[in-house]
Formats: structure tokens, C-alpha cells, sequence
């Protein structure tokens, strides 16, 4: 095998084995690798993320950064590639002034594992620096009489570096009479030496110049030099010498600047001149001469600033001796550092957790803290402790490094922050201790929905109000804290009759005000009946809903309205109302007569009906129910009373102011049917006295010839309804055309217009609202509509199932008598009587009466309908006459 391949084998087993020592020291929590100083900012030191075995996506998840315990941060982690890379430029001489191994330590800490590892970079050396004199011009004295071979001691050079870079050489150059001379120290230094090798002739030459040129071992080697002047003096053969080759003290840490630590003494045998001893440093460390100072004419050492054991404990000065001439001596002074526990243990917090949500976990790390004592022994020994009353622990993680965790539950809404202290004292006498303060701000969780001051709301609001009028304010408060505790307010969708119920009230969104839109009656709604949502801002959000009933109060804003008798068209005012009625003379007291019927759109109070008879013709023959409006005969009608009477009925509510309706009915009284058309007919000419005799006969012939093509129209229209439900019966069966809940008795009827043959007393209950209206018959109350003819126990219908020839009138004589009730039908009718075209009925009612068929009461309770006139009691009276 070649040379060039055994070195490449070399070369592979060697790193071979590096690769190994780092593997086997990162699985034990150690890293140690080596850079060369004055590398640039950023120059890779290691492959931290490989050696320890961390993938790169994760190292800014978890948190991985370096820490070292000095003033300067000297390594810095790459977050993309996980490398160990310089943070500054490292100066080696700087920073191990009197190490043969220059090693720096630090720790990698990963938050998200809270692990830590230790690593260790040695630093090695480059030839960075030049050797350097400390005086770069250097005047000695020289005796004319110096022997040649004498020796003087020349300044050294100083060159930080180490090894083959530090210094390996002197040269001396400029004149004949000198030469140099290099001896070995006690520690392997050089010590170069002025080596007079001719003797000197003030005479022939007073001053000599010479260069000393100081070399390292470097490559490039690099040179300093220093200028050496000699002046040749007379001669001075006695030199300085110290009481003592080597000065050792022993002072501790804390001695106060400006102390004296030791008096150097020389003496010179000589005299006058040449035995004037001063004093000087000839070699020291540059931290050394910034420490101590040495006067030149007395020997003492005195202290310029403040000793520091953690930075030095020991220092070493080299002092000389010198008259004035060129002789001196040399001493070593060695002085020694004791530690005082003069230093408070460090206490550095490495990581930590300003925020913490209130639902962590048990034993959550909210920091990481680094303790440590720069004096040494028990001074140095610290220990660590948390104030009580905090829920947090520490525990021990690694050397000198600890966890702060928490040891229960967190609750913001009892403790919103955390001031934890956590203190270090040391085992010194007495101790000293240091704290670090923790401040810790709970975060809140949206754990907390709104909470109503009421369990529900309720408020009442008079009707008629203006529009955004405020009905009152809900409130809600959350416990949690910032945007989990901003309370929104909405309402809950809803329809109130077929609208929205966003259109009848609103909810101010930050204040809970709940406003009315629009001005609302209490006649279409008496209250609202709603749910407002209180809800935070939280992620995801928490609600509350509150119920809120606002009850509509009513004012006293409708009079009442009467239903019956129908408004009088002729009457020209809103508020009257008319109608006629008729009554028999053999009437007894208390008989029914007419109901007035009114209702009012107001409620309670409000709506309280009273009726009160206003006016009458004869006050003391009728009466009215204060409550119910019936009217009623006071006494029976005599013969002396006039056989037509009106009446004004008053209908008051009980409202403030109350409001009232009139109502006016018109009665007639009448024995008999001749007295009720002369009534009738009087009345007419009444309405119409200028109206001429022809004028009524013209209109009796108009009026018969139309009723009678009416009446032909009529019969043939049964007869098309009977063919059509003949039809409709051999496809479908028959069915019931009975009326619910009445009686089969109580009325007849023709193909579906039926008619009762009693009249009902009914309570009536009407709102604005159609849907809620109701209509109550009382069996009890009705009475007969045609008293005067009982009515068979099972009538059928005289147009029923049988054939329409049996419906006709059996006596000859029925037509004529038929014929007469319709002319006075007409009569009435074209009088204006009749306001509606209900002749029709009025005269078939009247000849069914004369024929004695059932169809007459059919269309008599028909022609109750007939607006006015109570056609019923018309043909009682008839019927009463034959």
C-alpha cells in the first residue's frame, strides 16, 4: 500500500472514531466539538439536530435555543438546518489568556421536551496575532567599562498565541558591538539578552541603535520588533538588589481599593547617583496592570480596583530593580486570592410562560431557571424554594437548572395573575440570597356563558305608544374575561300574526335595551311573548336566553260598535243606528221584543258594556237590559199607546273618558194584519206625503207584474235544481243536509236553504280578530217564531224527496190569496220599507200560510233576514187573523 493511501486509512479511522465519541457523548447528554478562533459570524461549529437526534421541522415547534451562563452569547443555533454555529467572533487570546486548552461550555435547551445538553467547543489557535513588545522603544545604559560578554536582559516579546504560533525567535540587527543571546526560563519561555561583544568608547560613539526583531512559528510567520537605543555612560559596577527573589501574598476578595498588598525593597551598594533604586514592572498580565499598582520610588503595591476571586484568583508580577546607571535586579511577586461570599447566587430565568391558558394541564412547565454561585465551597452551594400559596412546585431538572410546574388547577376567574418568587440562597455565613419574580397572566377559556340578572322580564307597555319607544333593558354578565366576556344581545325569530317579530320590537346588541317599532294596539295584540339571547364572544360562542312577556295595557280607545240593529244609510252619522221591529199588542210584560247587539274592541274595563234607554216614545212601555241590550216590555201594551214607537238606546263602556254608540229602533204594535198594513201604509205616506194616489197604483202594477215573472222563475228553478239532484243521486248516496247541533225540528228547508221556525236567544262574542269570534245558541231561551200555529212533532220539507206536485197547494182558493200578499209585498217594497229585494219571500210566505204549507215558514224565518222589517212577526199577525 502506498504512503498516500495509508494516510487517507488514517484519516478515515480517525474520524471514524470522532464520529463514534460524538455519538456515545450525545447519548449521554454531552456534546463536544472544536473551531478555530476569529472565525466569521454564523461558521458552523457542529451538526447539533443530527448528533442529538432532533428533526429539523419540529426545532421551532419545541423551542430549541442555546444558552451559556457568561456576559456574551459565543454560539447560536441555526432554526433551518439545526447547526451549532458562531454567534461572535472568538477571540481565543481573550478569553484563555493563561489556558493551554481553551474549551467553552453552553446548553442546549429544548423547551417542548424540556431537556437540556451540555456542550463543549474547544477553541483552538491561529496565528492571529503578531509578537508584540510591550515597549516598542527601549533605552539602556551602558558603562563604558562594561566588559565585553556582559549580558543585559531586553524586553520580551508577548505573543498570545499558542503553541507553534507563539513566539519561536529572536534576531538582532543594526551595529557590531552587540549581539543577542536567547535563554530558556524556568516555564520553557525565551528571555532574549543584549550581549556586549566589543568593548564601548563613549569617545567614539555615545549612542548605538539597534532593531530586535521578535518571529512565531506561523505560516506565514509573522514579526514584531522593537527599536533598542544604548547610551554609553561612565562606569557604575554595583546593581540593586531585592530583599526577596519571590514576594508571596495571600489578601482576600473583599480588601478595599487603595490597600498597600506589599513593599518591595532593593538596595545599591553604590553611591550618590548611581545608588538611587526605582522600581518598575518589567512582565505582567494586561488584566494585572489595570489591578495593581507598583510606585516607582517607594516599592509598594497598591490595589486601583476591586479583587474578584470568580474572576482571578491568582496573579503573577515580574518587578525590576534599577539605579541609574544600567544595573538592576529582578523579583517575582506572586499574589493570591481568597473567596469571601461576596456573591449573591444567580438566578436566570432560561425559559419561561407569560400566558397560560386556565385549562393546563397538571404539571404544565411555565418555566425553566438556571441557579448558580460564582464563589466556591459551601459559599457557593445554593438552594431553591418558591413563596407559598401559589399552585406551582419546582423540581429538579438538570445540573443546575429547574422547572417551575404546576402542581393544581388554574381558575381565572378567581385568580386572573400570578406573581410566583421564586428565591436562591446560598450556604454561606451569612447567606445570601437573591429572587426572581415570575409574572404570570392567567388566559381566559370561554368556560363561563352569560348569566341574567332575572330569571325572566316582564313589562307592560300602554298601547298606542310611539314608535322606538323603550320598553326596558335586559342584562347579562359574564364571568370570563375580555372578548369571552363582551355580551351581544339578539332576539329570537318569531311571528306575531303572520309578521315577524323583528318588526314589532328590537334589542339594542350592546346594552340589552328592548325598543318597540311600532306602535302597537291592543286590540290586534295584547302581548308579546319573546326570548332574548344574551351571547359572548367567545370561540366557540356560549348563550343564555331569557323569557320576556310584555303585556300590551289597553286604553280606552274604541267606542263601542253596535252590531244590531244594522246602521240607518239615511241617518248620515257614524255613530247612530236604526232599525224597526214589530211586536203584538197582546204582548205581556217582559216579552222579547228586540236585542241590541254591540261589542267593543277594548278589553277589561274598557270593554264593559252598559245599555240604557235614552228616548222613547213611550218611556214607560219598554225597558232594556243594563247588560245584555235585550228590549223588552215594561207593561203590556194598552190600547191607548201608539202603535209605533222609537227608541234610542245609549251603549256606554266603562272606560275613562267612557265612549259611547246610540242605536235606534223603530216598533210597531199591531192586533191584526189590516192594522199593521194601515200602520204601514201611514208610515209610507209618511216618508213620502206629496205622493200622489196614482202614483201608488202605477207601482202596484209595476210590482205585481214583476213579482209574478219572478215567482214563474222561481219554479222553474226548483224544478232544475230537483232534475240535477235526481242526477246526482244515482252516482252518489244521499247525505245528511241536517244543520250541527239544531234540532231536525226546528227547521225546514229547500234544497239547502233552510230556515229555522224558532227564534234563538244567542250570545254573541265577537273580536276584531274573525277567527275568534264565537256564536252560542241556549236551547232554553228560544221561543216560536209563529206561536199562533203549533208546529207538527216531524215537519218534512215540503220540496224534500218526494216529488215537487206534492209541495203544491191543495186548496183551490190558495192562489188568490197568494196573489193579495204579493201585491201588499210590492207595495211595502216599493214604499222603501223593505231596504232589500225581499218581496220574493214575504209573499211566498203569506200564500204558503193561506194554503197551509209548510214552505211559508221556511221563507217567514228567511224574510227575518229582510233588513228593518221583522217579516216573521208579519205573518204571525196574518196567521193569527184567519
Amino acid at each position: 500500500m502506498s504512503a498516500a493511501g495509508r494516510r487517507w486509512g488514517r484519516r478515515q479511522r480517525a474520524l471514524l472514531w470522532a464520529v463514534l465519541l460524538a455519538a456515545w457523548e450525545a447519548a449521554w447528554g454531552q456534546l463536544r466539538y472544536s473551531v478555530p478562533e476569529e472565525m466569521p459570524k454564523g461558521s458552523f461549529v457542529g451538526d447539533v439536530a443530527k448528533d442529538l437526534g432532533l428533526q429539523l421541522p419540529a426545532l421551532s415547534e419545541q423551542g430549541v435555543h442555546i444558552t451559556e451562563r457568561g456576559r456574551t452569547q459565543y454560539f447560536s443555533l441555526h432554526g433551518k438546518t439545526g447547526h451549532l454555529v458562531t454567534a461572535e467572533r472568538i477571540d481565543r487570546e481573550q478569553l484563555c489568556r493563561l489556558v493551554e486548552k481553551c474549551v467553552l461550555r453552553c446548553e442546549l435547551i429544548v423547551e417542548g421536551q424540556m431537556q437540556v445538553y451540555g456542550i463543549e467547543v474547544e477553541i483552538t489557535d491561529i496565528n492571529d496575532n503578531a509578537p508584540s513588545f510591550r515597549e516598542v522603544e527601549t533605552e539602556l545604559t551602558m558603562s563604558e567599562t562594561t566588559a565585553p560578554g556582559s549580558r543585559f536582559p531586553l524586553a520580551e516579546a508577548h505573543d498570545p498565541d499558542s503553541g507553534r504560533n507563539s513566539l519561536q525567535s529572536y534576531e538582532l540587527s543594526g551595529d557590531e558591538h552587540f549581539s543577542l543571546a536567547v535563554q530558556a526560563g524556568p516555564g520553557g519561555d525565551q528571555r532574549p539578552e543584549l550581549v556586549l561583544a566589543k568593548a564601548l568608547d563613549r569617545e567614539e560613539a555615545a549612542f548605538h541603535e539597534l532593531v530586535l526583531r521578535a518571529s512565531d512559528g506561523g505560516d506565514p510567520a509573522r514579526t514584531g520588533t522593537a527599536r533598542i537605543r544604548v547610551t554609553v555612560l561612565d562606569a557604575n559596577d554595583n546593581a540593586p538588589v531585592f530583599s526577596q527573589a519571590e514576594y508571596t501574598v495571600r489578601v482576600p476578595e473583599d480588601v478595599p481599593v487603595g490597600s498597600v498588598l506589599v513593599t518591595l525593597t532593593a538596595t545599591d551598594a553604590d553611591e550618590g547617583l548611581y545608588g538611587h533604586v526605582k522600581y518598575s514592572v518589567k512582565k505582567t498580565i494586561d488584566m494585572a496592570s489595570d489591578i495593581f499598582h507598583l510606585d516607582t520610588e517607594t516599592g509598594e503595591i497598591k490595589l486601583l480596583r476591586i479583587l474578584d476571586f470568580e474572576e482571578g484568583d491568582s496573579y503573577e508580577l515580574k518587578v525590576q530593580a534599577h539605579d541609574s546607571g544600567a544595573l538592576f535586579d529582578t523579583a517575582k511577586v506572586a499574589i493570591t486570592v481568597t473567596d469571601v461570599n461576596d456573591n449573591e447566587p444567580e438566578l436566570t430565568v432560561s425559559s419561561k410562560l407569560t400566558e397560560i391558558s386556565e385549562d393546563a394541564q397538571l404539571g404544565t412547565v411555565v418555566a425553566l431557571l438556571h441557579v448558580q454561585d460564582r464563589d466556591s465551597g459551601a459559599n457557593g452551594e445554593v438552594r431553591c424554594s418558591l413563596d407559598g400559596g401559589v399552585p406551582f412546585r419546582l423540581e429538579k431538572s438538570y445540573e443546575e437548572y429547574y422547572r417551575v410546574v404546576t402542581s393544581r388547577e388554574l381558575d381565572r376567574e378567581q385568580v386572573s395573575e400570578y406573581n410566583v418568587t421564586v428565591r436562591a440562597a446560598d450556604g454561606g455565613s451569612p447567606a445570601l440570597q437573591s429572587s426572581a419574580v415570575l409574572a404570570l397572566r392567567v388566559l381566559d377559556v370561554n368556560d363561563n356563558a352569560p348569566v341574567f340578572e332575572q330569571e325572566r322580564y316582564s313589562a307592560r307597555l300602554a298601547e298606542n305608544n310611539a314608535a322606538g319607544a323603550l320598553v326596558l333593558t335586559v342584562r347579562a354578565t359574564d364571568a370570563d374575561w375580555g372578548q369571552n366576556a363582551r355580551v351581544r344581545y339578539r332576539l329570537r325569530e318569531g311571528r306575531v300574526r303572520g309578521a315577524p317579530l323583528s318588526s314589532y320590537v328590537s334589542v339594542q346588541a350592546e346594552t340589552g335595551a328592548l325598543y318597540a317599532l311600532r306602535s302597537l294596539d291592543y286590540e290586534q295584540v295584547r302581548e308579546l311573548q319573546l326570548w332574548v339571547r344574551a351571547e359572548d364572544g367567545g370561540a366557540p360562542a356560549l348563550s343564555s336566553n331569557v323569557s320576556v312577556r310584555l303585556l300590551i295595557v289597553d286604553e280606552n280607545d274604541n267606542a263601542p260598535q253596535v252590531l244590531y240593529p244594522a246602521s240607518a244609510a239615511a241617518a248620515g252619522s257614524g255613530a247612530a243606528w236604526s232599525g224597526v221591529e214589530l211586536a203584538p199588542r197582546w204582548a205581556e210584560a217582559g216579552a222579547l221584543v228586540a236585542k241590541v247587539v254591540a261589542v267593543d274592541a277594548d278589553a277589561g274595563q274598557n270593554a264593559w258594556l252598559s245599555y240604557e234607554l235614552a228616548k222613547a216614545t213611550e218611556p214607560g212601555l219598554f225597558r232594556v237590559g243594563l247588560h245584555s241590550g235585550e228590549v223588552r216590555t215594561a207593561r203590556s201594551p194598552l190600547a191607548r199607546d201608539a202603535a209605533r214607537h222609537s227608541l234610542v238606546v245609549v251603549v256606554k263602556d266603562h272606560g275613562r273618558p267612557a265612549l259611547s254608540a246610540t242605536a235606534t229602533l223603530s216598533v210597531v204594535l199591531a192586533e191584526s194584519v189590516a192594522e199593521l198594513l194601515a200602520e204601514l201604509g201611514s208610515a209610507a205616506e209618511a216618508a213620502a206625503p206629496g205622493e200622489a194616489a196614482g202614483s201608488l197604483t202605477r207601482w202596484l202594477v209595476l210590482a205585481v207584474t214583476a213579482v209574478s215573472c219572478l215567482f214563474v222563475a222561481f219554479l222553474l228553478l226548483l224544478l232544475a235544481l230537483r232534475l240535477r239532484r235526481w242526477r246526482r243521486r244515482q252516482l252518489l248516496p244521499p247525505a245528511s243536509g241536517a244543520l250541527r247541533g239544531v234540532p231536525v225540528s226546528h227547521f225546514v228547508g229547500i234544497d239547502g236553504v233552510r230556515a229555522f221556525l224558532q227564534s234563538y236567544s244567542h250570545d254573541v262574542s265577537l273580536t276584531a280578530d274573525s277567527r275568534k269570534s264565537q256564536l252560542r245558541f241556549s236551547g232554553a231561551s228560544c221561543c216560536d217564531t209563529l206561536p199562533a200555529r203549533p208546529l207538527p212533532d216531524e215537519p218534512a220539507p215540503l220540496l224534500g224527496e218526494e216529488d215537487v206536485a206534492a209541495a203544491l197547494p191543495a186548496d183551490p182558493s190558495a192562489p188568490s190569496v197568494s196573489f193579495s200578499v204579493h201585491i201588499l209585498s210590492a207595495v211595502f217594497c216599493s214604499k222603501g220599507l223593505l231596504s232589500r229585494p225581499c218581496s220574493l219571500a214575504c209573499i211566498g210566505d203569506f200564500a204558503e200560510k193561506r194554503g197551509r204549507v209548510s214552505f211559508g215558514d221556511v221563507l217567514s224565518a228567511g224574510a227575518r233576514g229582510c233588513h228593518g222589517v221583522n217579516m216573521g212577526s208579519v205573518l204571525n199577525l196574518a196567521i193569527s187573523e184567519e
